[in-house]
């Protein structure tokens, strides 16, 4: 069998069950993904943000030496859907009123919620993997954001990274325990990831409200997590750096100014 990477597009080779485990968005798929745009999308700006939501998303762009796998850095799952998460999770507490505390909170932990995948597949344990690293390295990582660490930030950040893989349906007695303790930053990390699914190269796996549960403010953002996909990934095949491309996505759709 060939060892050499596939040359079809991530849409033809989704359609054919034969995505890779490391996936690289590509020109005819950001095509199909802008043909594709939904019918009746909410045709309103998104939410203005406070000023430090808007600080912490410009330091979004984790080091490349937090991923598990350094291949995944500029992948599917890679640092431009963290970033994006991260922007789409903080305009989710925005609309939602979360507090400044936990609003940063919201925002770190979006950056690092895939940073212990290995491939691009489904990936079990992820999650659980990403809480444990983010646990072990709190300081490094709070430092990074220019944030004070504090016990419940950092078991509030570990219990949503944890969960985010998980759905609501198979949580297990102590996942419910856990997410009471954290409900509102992992609510919104779900739902500000499920946001960024279309970014993927099958219709089916696109955002789908049925598994969030804020579902108003889900609906209120479709539009935006839709340009801010085209954008970034268009401008990142034409040569920008994935954490450039995302910054000029979201300086462009009015999320940060």
């Amino acid at each position: 069998m060939s060892t050499n990477p596939p040359t079809d597009s991530l849409v033809e080779l989704a359609a054919r069950k034969r995505l890779p485990r490391h996936q690289y968005t590509d020109h005819t798929t950001v095509e199909w993904i802008k043909a594709n745009r939904p019918d009746h999308l909410p045709d309103v700006p998104p939410p203005r943000l406070r000023p430090a939501p808007q600080r912490l998303l410009t330091r979004t762009a984790i080091p490349g030496a937090w991923l598990a796998e350094p291949r995944l850095l500029n992948s599917l799952h890679g640092v431009r859907h963290a970033m994006r998460t991260a922007a789409l999770a903080a305009l989710l507490a925005e609309i939602t009123g979360l507090d400044e505390d936990d609003t940063a909170t919201l925002i770190l932990a979006a950056s690092v919620h895939d940073c212990r995948r290995l491939h691009d597949k489904d990936d079990p344990g992820h999650g659980p993997r990403a809480a444990t690293w983010l646990v072990e390295n709190a300081e490094a990582v709070w430092d990074h954001f220019h944030l004070c660490t504090t016990p419940q930030a950092v078991e509030r950040a570990a219990i949503a990274v944890r969960l985010h893989e998980r759905p609501y349906v198979a949580f297990t007695t102590d996942d419910r325990t856990d997410h009471a303790r954290a409900e509102h930053v992992s609510d919104l990390l779900k739902a500000a990831d499920a946001l960024d699914r279309y970014r993927l190269p099958k219709l089916s796996w696109w955002p789908d409200a049925a598994h969030i549960r804020v579902p108003a403010a889900f609906d209120a953002l479709r539009a935006t997590a839709f340009d801010l996909v085209v954008h970034s990934e268009a401008a990142h095949l034409t040569g920008a750096g994935s954490a450039d491309a995302v910054l000029e996505a979201l300086e462009a759709h009015g999320v940060v100014r």
